[in-house]
């Protein structure tokens, strides 16, 4: 069954800007993958008449509604009931619900589950339940006059495990396909130049269907294809995916993977050698991005934020005169930052960032967005001089996926 998906996100913050909708983001890419289209998302305060209202227009208009959020126990949490109500279903005490979040309150919270929390083991009649192990607010699922409903928490953590477990299986379940995506990353390339380089696949794809994603300094592709099996897709998707390749080239650097930094290691351990960072604006952010990827202290030897002048000269060794003459902001600076790097950790390998990121220009009249990267490796150092715009968030970003690509390329054998 193909569905038609509008996504209804609850909660009065929401719209305040207190917090950001990072679980409709998550909910959307996960139905992406088993090919569920997403049509409308709609954000909605904690009001009755008007969560009523967005009901009535989202049964015109989708056969798959997902609300996430106001499941909680306290008075503003209205999801439940006004769902329950709007579709023609009392609401059906659960003693076993209930036993799973007095278990939560022993275990995780230690303490006596307060008397408001026995309303959230109370759900639509004849629904499925979706039982939340990492929280207190089960979600539910049931279908009615062709319309099937989802109600999910709000809190991110328990939507995500909610929609892994409960919702993508129930979503497979109900499918005559098998539903098979491949994610390519791409960086170097802005997502005009994808859409150029790709516009005859893109026009022309029906299945597999290929669509870009632009993220922060880089852009994802997601290859999407069903078929009787995952052989079958697989070979739907190989010729595309030949074609894809040849026309972006290098700029790919992996496919099914989180980012650059985890094609990093992936090089560093395959050609057995260590590296370091040395940075600057990006303070840290390249030395977080390794350690987070599993097996990193095989290959990391270590990192320094020289975020003064001081540090870069006492501990990264880069020559007071470079500093004098040059400033912070320059090749030559950044040159001396990695091999300083490379020298004090031991490392095969090292990079430097050194760079402003806003929000106003250096004392030596760099713009924002003037970033040195530097390479120091044992043939010899490079740097790579960029123009990153404005933003400081991005800007720092930008400049470390550079940085990371800096070394993929080294590693690869490519030009950089």
């Amino acid at each position: 069954m193909n569905f038609r998906a509008e996504l209804i996100a609850v909660g009065t913050e929401l719209l305040l800007g207190n917090i950001a909708n990072t679980d409709a983001q998550f909910v959307s890419e996960a139905l992406s993958s088993v090919g569920v289209d997403v049509l409308y998302h709609t954000a909605v305060g904690d009001n009755v008449q008007r969560l009523h209202s967005v009901t009535d227009i989202a049964r015109r208009r989708a056969d798959l509604i997902i609300y996430i959020g106001g499941l909680g126990p306290t008075y503003d949490d209205v999801t439940k009931n006004i769902v329950a109500q709007a579709f023609g279903r009392e609401l059906v005490f659960h003693p076993e619900i209930l036993e799973e979040i007095r278990h939560c309150f022993d275990t995780v919270f230690r303490r006596p589950m307060p008397e408001c929390n026995r309303q959230q083991a109370c759900l639509p009649a004849g629904c499925e339940v979706f039982h939340n192990p990492v929280g207190t607010a089960p979600g539910c699922c049931f279908e009615e006059d062709g319309v099937t409903v989802m109600m999910l928490p709000g809190v991110p953590h328990e939507c995500r495990y909610m929609v892994e477990h409960q919702v993508l299986p129930w979503l497979r379940r109900r499918s005559k396909q098998v539903i098979l995506s491949r994610d390519i990353r791409i960086f170097g390339l802005s997502e005009p130049q994808v859409q150029e380089l790709l516009a005859p696949l893109m026009n022309d794809a029906v299945n597999p269907s290929l669509a870009p994603y632009a993220k922060t300094g880089e852009v994802m592709l997601r290859m999407t294809a069903k078929g009787e099996s995952d052989a079958a897709c697989a070979e739907l998707m190989e010729p595309m995916l030949q074609e894809v390749r040849r026309l972006l080239g290098d700029y790919c650097y992996g496919e099914n993977i989180a980012g650059l930094e985890h094609a990093v290691v992936a090089l560093l351990q395959e050609k057995h050698r260590t590296c370091a960072t040395a940075e600057s604006c990006t303070g840290g952010l390249i030395a977080k991005r390794i350690t987070d990827v599993p097996g990193a202290s095989a290959v990391f030897r270590g990192g320094v934020v020289s975020y003064t002048n001081e540090v870069k000269a006492a501990v990264l060794g880069v020559p007071q005169a470079l500093l004098d003459t040059y400033g912070a902001v320059s090749e030559p600076v950044a040159a001396a930052m990695a091999d300083g790097a490379r020298r004090i950790t031991g490392a095969d390998l090292a990079v430097s960032v050194t760079g402003v990121a806003g929000p106003d220009r250096d004392d030596r009249g760099n713009e924002v967005g003037t970033v040195f990267v530097g390479l120091s490796t044992p043939e010899g150092t490079c740097v790579r001089h960029l123009s990153l715009g404005t933003g400081r968030t991005r800007v720092r970003i930008t400049a470390a996926h550079h940085a990371l690509d800096m070394i993929r390329r080294y590693l690869a054998g490519l030009d950089f």
